[in-house]
């Protein structure tokens, strides 16, 4: 938000942490509002809180015979969310891709949408803490 308010330019895409377990549906909106591209930082959530052994997911999964790291970047394309998974492994990257041959159905996004814990699986950006470690670190103030 400071950086619409304050800027003649607004971003095109905010790159923020989404996935499952922190779903950021307010920024979503507000992203929405103001004409910005939402885009998924850490779609797996880099592997934390078990998600790829969620019970959830999984099943979620098997129903459509796909793997748990597909049911997310479906469940992101669904939501209109840019997702950019990292991967270096060939048969990882041609998986992710392969998304566009199932949908989630209204029961499964509202099952995955309570998987949402609403707080970051790396750090709080509320945390004066946290930011203060970020800001010696890089200069940003």
């Amino acid at each position: 938000m400071d950086f619409l308010v304050h800027s003649e330019v607004k971003p095109a895409v905010n790159q923020i942490e989404t996935h499952p377990f922190h779903q950021q549906t307010e920024a979503q909106q507000l992203m929405r509002e103001y004409g910005v591209q939402h885009e998924s930082w850490g779609p797996f959530a880099e592997g934390k809180n078990g998600i790829f052994q969620n019970p959830l997911l999984r099943s979620i999964a098997e129903k459509h015979a796909k793997s748990i790291a597909q049911v997310i970047v479906r469940w992101l394309v669904q939501r209109e969310i840019v997702a950019i998974p990292k991967s270096v492994r060939k048969e990882r990257m041609v998986e992710n891709l392969a998304v566009f041959d199932f949908m989630l159905s209204d029961e499964e996004m509202q099952a995955i949408a309570g998987l949402d814990s609403k707080t970051s699986s790396f750090f709080d950006h509320r945390d004066p803490n946290i930011v203060k470690r970020i800001s010696e670190r890089t200069g940003i103030t």
